[in-house]
């Protein structure tokens, strides 16, 4: 046991690199700091040889690190003769020179390190020894978690000199032990807030940290104005200001009533609608701010006073020693320093497609000081680029700005992203101005000769002075672009950009971390789900509950598979059974293979590997950790590999050399050929098939009781390395070459229960329509338990393995689909072909993964969900959504907010379409219909029923007050009653076509029977009873939306207008002010908002009467089946809102599917049936038109009779043998199946 006395120590593995190395060498170790401590969860996912077209090259063809032209014709290294490899690039002198500097190098001078992979630059600055003594850090202990600020500098020649240097003083305000490195753990939380404020003072204001700098937010005015350069709001505010201008003359010069109030009005009505919009502008962009704060935020692991820490990329410094491992995206650059085959790929930050492999500073720069070739060695690490393999650790020689990827990201900061349904309606939003445009420009011309008609010497207008003409006309012109403004539907692209803003801080809170806005949208269409098993549906809690050692005979735990077996005891009483080799080799089996790490609050890495840490902990007396690995030389590590689905380590002992293996028993047992004796610690010859029956049985009981299963197994050399073997590197040899001939040490069942919530979770996707399949890497019998458990494999469902799968042809994995629900044993490219034959199907396919090699199948898929504890940075890149929690419930939370967000926009779409088409009909028809209501009115000429200023109030009521309330409903359980929305769905649907155009026929007709009969009806008879009737249709307008408003909170058939609506404080919060505003509109709006007359209680009656009619004339409208509708719609039109087919090959290339190719393919089937052949071959891919690349299409006749069809058949036919001839064809052709037409 370790002494609870003695110090923490850093986890350390030492190297042992005197077997391989000449004499020269022999007394240097490496000293690979915490590499063992990486997290497995990004170790244990190395990408598959099948799925990765990149390959990392030997020794024998490195991709070489680009050089200066002086060493590119001689393979010996010379340090640079002329010039200075230091010298800043013009304009970037300020990076060099920092004044009051206490390390040895400026930010301008590491930054030339890493572009150009520069050695000179490299050599320059004293290589390793160098940038540890510059950058006043230390290689094995980090930085001290105490540094505030240096008292003393260290210049350029103390640390390139190669001379040594007394210890530098460090910060005067720490104590001395702070001072010397002391790898004793600090307590930062006793640090008060300026202590923690002043931590890494000098470091931070000489190199700042890895934040960039913030994005210059608009501020409330900017946002103004680009509000306010709508051209049709200047059009408005032009109009505005000379109706003002006219006002103000008939007021001043012709002493007439206040005539400047409409102008008044109406710009006031347009400084309101600017300003709302740029404080939802301005919010929308604060809360986007935080969440893209919140999306770059994640943890690292680095070196600090000797211990292993978990650090925000934030704060990051220049100096740090941070842990490579795989899987990690490298948030900034440095040098590396020591590890394990540590590959990079950099093509995102150089466009390098192959894989670099990393060598150690130190060795680079003792082959530079003796004059040897470096070309194949590159120690530079890149920001934004990606671990494929290995671990290690680097130096950090520039952040935030100064790194490369900071660079890149500063000169790539974008505005935004445009979702697809937001490029939806903005098309939509366009068509339907231009037909709001062709009414005002319609309205105009009719009103204008109208106009015209009156002021002729037998008009109207006859002896109206000049000033009352140009006011007459100016109303006409006004009411006009009013109109424009009405139709004009620019609360849309506001309702996504509100629907989304609400449902992506909401999500947040239900643990969905949104990186790509768009995938809110896709996920309310989702049709399948594929998840991952551990972690997602379970709990990911793991402990070791069953096992056994060499023969199932010798178990511990519950359960047994025969009468033949002894009962299995506990394992406390187990492990004294054991004789002490098995003891000693078991537990440092489980100590030394492995990535995990202790750390002050217990185990840290991933549940399975901490599992068997705590088992050992407490059954197998394992000590300190991290002193186990100091004192054992490691001579090779064996990353996990999810083709073989194991992992090794490979140590020097007293007799040689000892390989571990663990992975899965199957892959395990298939190399064992013998067996450990538990009681005795005899390693028996040969594993019979009795014995490996009585094994394998125990396995798939344990699988069956939702155990994940392990095997251990090991190999003794007695040197190393061994003889007639394959090296990958000098002191590397390839696994598969030792990985044989193993003796079996046992197996352990590991328990990670089933999430509590999860079958529900399934239950609902079930009842929502959504298909869920489960893709785990377990065997089959663990993954059919937990499927059970779940309610995901369910009677008659197929479950098959991974190698299954992969011999399946394409036409096969199509008729296993429907029934598909469970892949086990799989492999990340059977993720991603599993997704793409989904997605060829047309389904919408949200996927789970956490490893690097689930990156192309989170890419494939339209919807990828990374795990935010247990994915590898590679994978949370690749994915759209970032599951916080580790939770399958939360990608059903994730589906309720799609599909709200979906129903959002088409709630305000019901309700701004069916205003639009009420107000300019109404402004058109009673415009043109020379009906005057009054007499004194300033819309005595134009006759219009709402003057410019009651529309404008209209049109704020329907734009930003409505896309307010309707776009921002959450979800209700009611939501998952219906299944998902097809791919390529039409936007409006019937029902909704059914309540706009049912809803807006009962406006008009009020209206119209208001102002054409309304005088008869209420027998009005005085002016001043029908200034009132003008104000009680204005009134009663209004009324008639507000409580649409609350009929467009459901899209569906049902009655329950008001479910939820307590949970949307917004929505009261917007239906309270616009009945409180139309309130006051009316009793003191006045002249200002063309209110001629107060309404009485009758008339306010009248007008809230008729306005709560429109809740029952929807209840009537549900009434009516969609079905009954669609039969009346001729069949021309239905053909118009259907997609047209296209066809790709496997290239990806779109072509626009011609019909007549149907009819070819049609009347040749018969050859497909009797000849077999190329054309057994065909297979078409169906996909959206909108997918095809935009070709000239043709005009068809639909008309023509079915006896003129074959003449495009033989034409197309003849194109198909032209275009044959010339490489195209409209169908798949593999290079690699051949096999389908010989199988038929």
């Amino acid at each position: 046991m370790a002494n609870k006395g003695s110090r923490p120590r850093a986890p350390t593995i030492t190297i042992d690199t005197s077997s391989t190395h000449g004499p020269a060498d022999s007394t240097e170790d490496i000293q690979l700091e915490a590499t063992q401590s990486l997290s497995p969860q990004h170790f244990l996912a190395v990408p598959d040889n099948a799925s990765q077209p990149r390959r990392s090259f030997d020794s024998e063809g490195h991709t070489f690190v680009g050089t200066p032209s002086q060493h590119s014709s001689r393979d010996e290294y010379s340090p640079p003769t002329e010039g200075d490899p230091l010298k800043p690039d013009p304009g970037e002198e300020r990076y060099f020179n920092v004044e009051n500097n206490k390390f040895a190098f400026s930010p301008g001078q590491l930054t030339k390190l890493i572009p150009t992979k520069n050695p000179d630059v490299f050599y320059a600055l004293g290589g390793p020894i160098g940038l540890e003594r510059g950058l006043r850090t230390d290689f094995k202990h980090g930085l001290d978690v105490k540094e505030q600020s240096f008292s003393n500098a260290v210049s350029f020649q103390e640390a390139t000199s190669g001379v040594a240097v007394p210890t530098l003083q460090r910060s005067e305000s720490l104590p001395a032990a702070a001072a010397q490195m002391s790898r004793t753990d600090t307590n930062l939380e006793k640090l008060t807030a300026s202590q923690q404020q002043a931590l890494f003072a000098d470091r931070k204001r000489v190199f700042s940290d890895n934040r960039l700098p913030e994005r210059k937010s608009k501020s409330i005015f900017e946002l103004m104005w680009m509000a306010y350069k709508d051209k049709i709001l200047i059009l408005l505010s032009i109009a505005a200001a000379v109706s003002l201008a006219v006002g103000i003359y008939q007021t001043v010069s012709l002493k007439e009533p206040v005539q400047w109030v409409e102008g008044v009005a109406i710009l006031v009505a347009i400084i309101i609608v600017v300003v709302v919009g740029a404080v939802n502008d301005w919010q929308k962009e604060r809360q986007f701010v935080k969440l893209n704060k919140r999306k770059s935020d994640r943890f690292i692991k680095a070196i600090r006073s000797g211990k292993t820490r978990e650090i925000s990329v934030f704060d990051v410094l220049v100096g740090d020693i941070v842990l490579l491992e795989q899987g990690d995206m490298v948030p900034v650059d440095g040098i590396f320093l020591a590890g394990h085959n540590v590959t990079c790929d950099e093509s995102s930050a150089t466009g390098e497609s192959d894989l670099l492999k990393k060598t150690p500073a130190k060795d680079v720069y003792a082959a530079m000081e003796a004059h040897k070739s470096i070309r194949k060695m590159d120690p530079f690490i890149l920001s934004g680029a990606k671990v494929t393999e290995g671990l290690g650790t680097f130096v950090v020689t520039a952040t935030g700005v100064n790194s490369s990827y900071g660079k890149l990201m500063m000169s790539l900061r974008d505005e935004g992203e445009v979702t697809p349904l937001q490029s939806k309606l903005n098309v939509l939003a366009e068509y339907i101005a231009k037909l709001g445009s062709a009414a005002a420009l319609l309205y105009f011309v009719v009103a204008f000769i109208e106009f015209l008609v009156h002021i002729s010497p037998h008009g109207r207008l006859a002896s109206a002075t000049s000033a009352n003409k140009g006011q007459q006309f100016l109303n006409i012109f006004v009411t006009a672009v009013s109109v424009i403004v009405v139709a004009v539907p620019e609360g849309l692209p506001l309702a996504v950009t509100l629907a989304l803003a609400f449902a992506t801080t909401r999500m947040l809170k239900d643990n969905n971390l949104v990186r790509l806005l768009r995938s809110c949208e896709t996920m309310g269409g989702a049709t399948t789900v594929c998840s991952d098993k551990t972690g997602t549906l379970t709990q990911n809690s793991m402990t070791v509950v069953s096992g056994f050692i060499g023969s199932p005979s010798t178990r511990f735990g519950v359960g047994t598979t025969s009468s033949k077996l002894p009962e299995a005891v506990a394992a406390d009483i187990f492990v004294k059974t054991m004789h002490d080799s098995v003891f000693e080799t078991l537990e440092k089996s489980i100590a030394l293979n492995t990535t995990a790490f202790e750390s002050e609050d217990g185990f840290v890495g991933s549940k399975t590997e901490t599992a068997l840490l705590t088992f050992a902990r407490e059954h197998l007396e394992l000590g300190d950790i991290a002193e186990q690995r100091e004192g054992t030389p490691v001579l090779q590590l064996v990353p996990f590999d999810s083709k073989r689905k194991c992992m090794g380590i490979v140590v020097r002992t007293d007799e040689g050399a000892r390989l571990y293996v663990k992975g899965a028993p199957e892959m395990v047992l298939a190399k064992c050929r013998r067996i450990v004796d538990a009681t005795t610690g005899d390693a028996i010859p040969s594993i019979d098939s009795k014995n490996f029956d009585e094994q394998w049985k125990l396995i798939l009981t344990y699988a069956s009781r939702s155990l994940r299963t392990l095997g251990f197994s090991y190999k003794d050399f007695p040197s190393w390395p061994p003889e007639r073997v394959r090296k990958t590197d000098p002191d590397q040899v390839e696994f598969d070459d030792i990985f044989n001939d193993m003796t079996f040490l046992g197996v352990v069942g590991i328990q990670d229960p089933v999430r509590p919530g999860v079958p529900e979770a399934v239950k609902q996707c079930n009842r929502a329509g959504i298909f869920v399949r489960m893709v785990t890497g377990d065997n089959l019998e663990t993954a059919k338990a937990i499927g059970k458990e779940c309610g995901i494999l369910t009677e008659g469902g197929l479950a098959i393995e991974g190698p299954e799968f992969r011999q399946m042809s394409k036409a096969q994995v199509r008729e296993i689909l429907p029934t598909l629900q469970i892949l086990a044993r799989s492999s990340p490219e059977d993720k991603r072909r599993l997704v793409k034959q989904l997605k060829e199907l047309r389904n919408t396919v949200a996927v789970t993964g956490d490893g690097t090699n689930d990156a192309p199948a989170l890419k494939t898929a339209d919807v990828g969900f990374s795990m935010g504890i247990a994915g590898t940075e590679v994978a949370k890149e690749a994915s759209a959504i970032i599951l916080m929690d580790d939770n399958f419930s939360s990608i059903v939370k994730a589906i309720m907010w799609g599909r709200a967000v979906n129903d959002a926009v088409k709630k305000f779409l019901q309700f701004q379409i069916t205003v639009n088409i009420s107000a300019v009909l109404i402004t058109f028809v009673s415009g043109i219909s020379g009906k005057v209501l009054y007499q004194g009115g300033t819309n005595m000429a134009s006759g219009t029923v709402l003057s410019p200023v009651q529309l404008l109030w209209i049109n704020l009521i329907m734009d930003t007050m409505a896309a307010l309330a309707l776009a921002t409903d959450p979800p209700t359980e009611s939501i998952l009653d219906r299944p998902p929305d097809h791919k390529g769905a039409n936007l409006i649907t019937v029902t909704m076509w059914k309540m706009i155009l049912g809803q807006a026929v009962y406006q008009l007709v009020v209206i119209f029977v208001l102002f054409f009969a309304g005088a008869r009806i209420f027998s009005y008879q005085t002016n001043e009873e029908h200034k009132a009737l003008q104000t009680l249709i204005f009134n009663t307008f209004v009324w008639m939306q507000i409580f649409n408003a609350f009929n467009n909170r459901r899209l569906d058939n049902r009655f329950n207008i008001f479910e939820g609506v307590h949970r949307n404080w917004l929505f009261i919060l917007m239906i309270t002010i616009m009945c409180g505003a139309q309130v006051l509109i009316v009793f003191i709006g006045g002249s200002a908002i063309s209110i001629p007359h107060t309404l009485n209680g009758s008339q306010w009656g009248y007008s809230l009467v008729l306005g709560f009619l429109s809740l029952p004339i929807a209840v009537m409208l549900r009434l009516i089946p969609d079905d009954f509708l669609l039969a009346l719609i001729p069949e021309s039109v239905k053909k118009m809102g259907r997609s047209k087919l296209s066809i790709s090959d496997e290239e990806a290339q779109r072509y626009e599917w011609n019909t007549a190719l149907t009819d070819v393919r049609n009347e040749l089937v018969f050859l497909k049936k009797y000849k077999g052949g190329r054309l057994n071959n065909m297979r078409y891919k169906v996909r959206e038109a909108r997918d095809a690349l935009p070709v000239p299409r043709p005009s068809s006749n639909r008309s023509r009779s079915s006896t003129n069809r074959t003449l495009p058949s033989a034409a197309v036919a003849a194109g198909i043998v032209a275009g044959s001839i010339a490489g195209w064809s409209p169908v798949e052709r593999p290079a690699d199946k051949s096999s389908d037409s010989g199988t038929k």
